[in-house]
C-alpha cells in the first residue's frame, strides 16, 4: 500500500511562499526599533532631516568598504588593513592634488582632482593585490598579512605627509564627499523616480524570468506590494533629503559669489549627496558581480568548499589576489569619500574603520565560516553601526563607552547568526 501522505506534496509556509528573508527582516526591524528609541529619547532629533542627512554621508565611506569585505569574508578570509589603506591612499590623493602636481600644472588645474582619484586608486589596489599575492600565493594567513598591513600603510602615509594635515583639496574634489556636493531639489526627484522605476522593473524582471523557467514565483499581490514597499521607500528617502534646507548664510554667500543678491525668503534643499549615488553605483556593480559573473561564482564557490573548487579547475590563489585587490580599491574609493567630505587628509583618517567594516559584514549576514554572504546586507549592517553610534553621541555618551557598545554589539550578532544558521540549518 502507498503512502499517501509521503506522494503528496510538501505545503510551503507563508514565508515560503512570500520568499522572505527572515534574517534580513529581523535585521530592517532592528534598525527601525534603534531608530525610533533614539528619536523618543533625543526628542524627535534623530529622525530629522538634517541628522538622516548626515547619517547618510557618515556611513558611506564605511559601507563601500563593507561591500569588498563580504568577498574577503566569503572566501574565508580578513582585512585589518582597511583603515590603513584608506589612510595612504588619502595621504597620496592629497599631495598630488595639493603638492606635487600644483607645481607643474599650477593651482586649480581642472586635472588636478582626476589625476589624484586615479592615483589613490591605482595605490590601493595595488597595495591589495600585494596582500591577496602574500596570502594566495605563499601561503601566509591573512590575519598575519592585514596586521602588519594595519600598521605599515598608515604609517608609509604619515611619511608621505610629513604627519601634517594636507588641504584644502581641490574644490572640484570636494565635490564627492557630503555637503559640498549634493544633486539639489529637482535632480534629486529625477533620481529618486528613475531609482524606484528599476527597481520596480527588476521585481517583475525577476518573476518574469523565474516563470520562464518553472520555478515557484510570489503571488501577485505579494509582487506589487514589493514594488509598492521598495518604490515608496526611495521616493520617501529622497523627500527627507530634500527636507533639509541649506543654511540661510551659506545661500548668501553662494549669491554674493555670483554678484547677486538673495531674495527675501528664499531657501533650497540639499538633496542626494553625490557620496550616496557612489554608493549606490557600488553596490549595484557589486551585486552584480556575486550574482551574474564567473568571478562571483568563483567566490562563493571556493568561500563554501575550496578543495572542491581547486578540483573543479578554479585557480584560487589568483583569485585571492583579485579579490583583495578589488578590496584595495574600494577602500581607496572610501578615502575619496572621507577625505572630500572633512576637505582634508588628516593622519587619523580612516581609525578603527577595521572594525566597523568587519563589524558591518558580519552584521549583515556575512559568514564568518565563508561562503555566504549579500551585499545589501553589508550595506545595512554598516548602516546600523553609524546610526548605533551616531544615536549614542546625539544622547551624550562617551567615546570608549560608544566602543564597548560596538564591540558588544558585533559579538551578539555573531552569537545570533549563529544559532539563526543552527536553527535553519535543523529545518532543511
Amino acid at each position: 500500500m502507498t503512502d499517501a501522505t509521503a506522494d503528496s506534496p510538501k505545503r510551503r509556509s507563508l514565508t515560503e511562499t512570500l520568499e522572505l528573508d527572515t534574517r534580513l527582516l529581523g535585521m530592517v526591524g532592528a534598525f527601525l526599533v534603534l531608530c525610533l528609541a533614539f528619536d523618543i529619547v533625543t526628542d524627535g532629533r534623530f529622525l530629522t532631516p538634517r541628522n538622516i542627512f548626515n547619517l547618510t554621508i557618515q556611513t558611506v565611506s564605511v559601507a563601500i568598504m563593507a561591500t569588498g569585505m563580504v568577498f574577503i569574508i566569503v572566501c574565508r578570509h580578513i582585512d585589518l588593513s582597511v583603515g590603513s589603506i584608506l589612510a595612504v591612499s588619502s595621504a597620496t590623493m592629497a599631495m598630488v592634488q595639493v603638492e606635487w602636481l600644483p607645481q607643474l600644472l599650477g593651482l586649480g588645474h581642472p586635472l588636478l582632482w582626476v589625476a589624484a582619484c586615479l592615483a589613490g586608486l591605482l595605490v590601493g589596489a595595488a597595495v591589495g593585490a600585494l596582500h591577496g599575492w602574500l596570502v594566495g600565493f605563499l601561503a601566509i594567513p591573512a590575519f598575519i598579512v592585514t596586521l602588519g598591513g594595519l600598521l605599515i600603510w598608515r604609517n608609509a602615509g604619515w611619511y608621505l605627509t610629513t604627519g601634517q594635515t594636507i588641504g584644502p583639496l581641490d574644490p572640484t574634489f570636494q565635490v564627492f564627499g557630503g555637503a559640498n556636493g549634493t544633486l539639489g531639489v529637482f535632480w534629486s526627484w529625477v533620481v529618486g523616480a528613475l531609482a524606484a522605476l528599476a527597481a520596480s522593473a527588476a521585481i517583475w524582471t525577476t518573476r518574469a524570468r523565474k516563470a520562464k523557467h518553472g520555478f515557484a514565483v510570489k503571488p501577485l499581490w505579494a509582487e506589487a506590494a514589493l514594488t509598492l514597499l521598495a518604490a515608496g521607500a526611495i521616493l520617501a528617502f529622497v523627500a527627507t533629503l530634500n527636507a533639509y534646507d541649506v543654511p540661510t548664510g551659506r545661500l548668501e554667500r553662494l549669491f554674493e559669489a555670483r554678484g547677486e543678491v538673495m531674495p527675501e525668503g528664499y531657501s533650497e534643499g540639499y538633496g542626494l549627496p553625490v557620496s550616496v549615488l557612489i554608493l549606490i553605483a557600488v553596490a549595484v556593480a557589486m551585486t552584480v558581480i556575486a550574482r551574474r559573473t564567473r568571478f562571483g561564482r568563483y567566490i562563493f564557490a571556493t568561500g563554501g568548499n575550496p578543495d572542491a573548487a581547486e578540483l573543479s579547475g578554479v585557480d584560487t590563489k589568483m583569485l585571492t589576489v583579485k579579490i583583495f585587490a578589488l578590496m584595495g580599491a574600494l577602500c581607496a574609493l572610501s578615502a575619496i569619500v572621507a577625505s572630500s567630505r572633512l576637505t582634508n587628509h588628516s593622519n587619523d583618517i580612516g581609525t578603527l574603520d577595521e572594525l566597523r567594516v568587519i563589524a558591518a559584514a558580519v552584521i549583515g549576514g556575512t559568514a564568518l565560516s565563508g561562503g555566504i554572504g549579500t551585499i545589501h546586507g553589508a550595506i545595512l549592517g554598516a548602516l546600523i553601526m553609524q546610526s548605533l553610534q551616531s544615536g549614542m553621541a546625539m544622547v551624550g555618551v562617551d567615546s570608549p563607552l560608544q566602543n564597548i557598545v560596538v564591540g558588544a554589539v558585533l559579538v551578539a550578532a555573531v552569537f545570533i547568526d549563529i544559532v539563526y544558521r543552527r536553527r535553519t540549518g535543523a529545518r532543511s
